[in-house]
């Protein structure tokens, strides 16, 4: 019995020793694979996470630059329509005012970058519009567009060349032809040379040059419009005298 038992249990352990490694292999190899499919979840995972975070991040940057340039641009059109509206006055064609279409297409390529492109480019537009205010501030205030010179004058030159005639006229028509009318004429010839020499004045007075500008008096004009109402007051009433 025992020799058998002996047997047995060798032959037992021999029929044993086949199995361990294999229950061994069946243990041990779902354990690694699902250590790795973890270990590659968790990297999947954390990717992921950085590009969600990434995204988050562009999106929020993005959503600043709008903010940013929205603020930018209504700060510029606040700038640009006074300066837009003192050229106007100061006789500044309006077309010249307005983008051309080439201007137009090179702004549109530059902002073809999305949000940050576009507040970049209206920055550097801020810039021009300060270096235009300096400029326009080195100019002195803004003006509006002047009369031409001749024109201007005359609004001077006229009232004052009228007032004397005008005055004898009133004489000679209430008084006749008369001494009164005769001392009215002789009155009134030098009247022409006051009343130029006091729109030479008036014209500088009223409309003083700007710096580096010299002032357009229209002395010819000036002379004519004070001598041509005298000669026909004078010859008026030379008429009338001698008719009378």
């Amino acid at each position: 019995m025992s020799g058998r038992d002996e047997r047995a249990g060798a032959a037992g352990v021999d029929e044993a020793s086949p199995a361990a490694p294999v229950r061994q292999r069946i243990g041990t190899e779902p354990v690694g694979a699902v250590a790795a499919a973890w270990t590659d979840y968790l990297a999947a995972a954390r990717q992921l996470d950085g590009v969600r975070r990434a995204a988050a991040t562009a999106a929020a940057e993005q959503a600043r630059a709008v903010e940013a340039a929205r603020e930018e641009l209504a700060g510029l059109h606040a700038r640009l329509a006074p300066q837009q509206a003192g050229l106007r006055e100061l006789g500044v064609p309006a077309i010249t005012l307005t983008p051309t279409p080439p201007e137009l297409t090179e702004a549109a390529r530059s902002m073809v970058g999305g949000p940050a492109a576009v507040l970049a480019a209206l920055r550097v537009a801020r810039g021009w519009a300060d270096a235009a205010d300096a400029t326009l501030a080195a100019r002195g205030p803004l003006r509006p567009a002047a009369w031409p010179p001749r024109a201007r004058n005359l609004l001077v030159y006229g009232p004052l060349a009228l007032l004397v005639p005008m005055v004898q006229l009133i004489v000679l028509a209430v008084a006749g032809a008369g001494v009164a009318s005769l001392v009215a004429l002789v009155v009134g010839l030098p009247m022409p040379a006051v009343a130029f020499g006091a729109g030479w004045v008036a014209v500088g007075r009223l409309f003083p040059p700007r710096a580096g500008e010299r002032l357009d008096r229209t002395p010819r004009l000036g002379a004519l419009t004070c001598l041509l109402p005298a000669v026909v007051t004078a010859s008026v009433i030379m008429l009338a005298l001698l008719a009378g």
